[in-house]
């Protein structure tokens, strides 16, 4: 693993809408320098009295993105997924951030540094 110094931090930006718009979150993250993420359905189980509370439909098919994203940015992408697929709009997303502590596989890594990591 990288040294503590110069090991980079990430998070985990969790995003959960209605069916159909997880393009339109990946776009929006991608415009901020996300550089793609995954996708999956999902299924609500939101109490009806809280939708009527909120104002909004709760529906039972959704779709999640799980976007890791370097610190530096997750607050930009974070935004620009509130905007273009927040509660607000027909996708009505939530969307939260989750920190990451350790990541392999996003860039080339000493694989005779792993002993470190195994023994930690």
């Amino acid at each position: 693993m990288e040294n503590q110094n110069e090991q980079k931090h990430y998070s985990l930006i969790i995003v959960i809408v209605n069916k159909g718009y997880t393009d339109v979150v990946m776009e929006a993250a991608k415009s901020k320098g996300a550089r793609g993420g995954t996708t999956f359905n999902a299924r609500g189980t939101g109490n009806k009295e809280l939708g009527e509370f909120f104002g909004i439909a709760i529906e039972q098919s959704k779709e999640m993105a799980f976007i890791l994203v370097d610190n530096t940015i997750k607050d930009d992408v974070l935004l620009a997924i509130y905007k273009d697929a927040g509660l607000e709009t027909k996708g009505q997303g939530i969307a939260f951030a989750v920190s990451v502590s350790d990541v392999i596989g996003l860039t080339p890594i000493d694989i005779n540094k792993l002993d470190n990591f195994e023994n930690k």
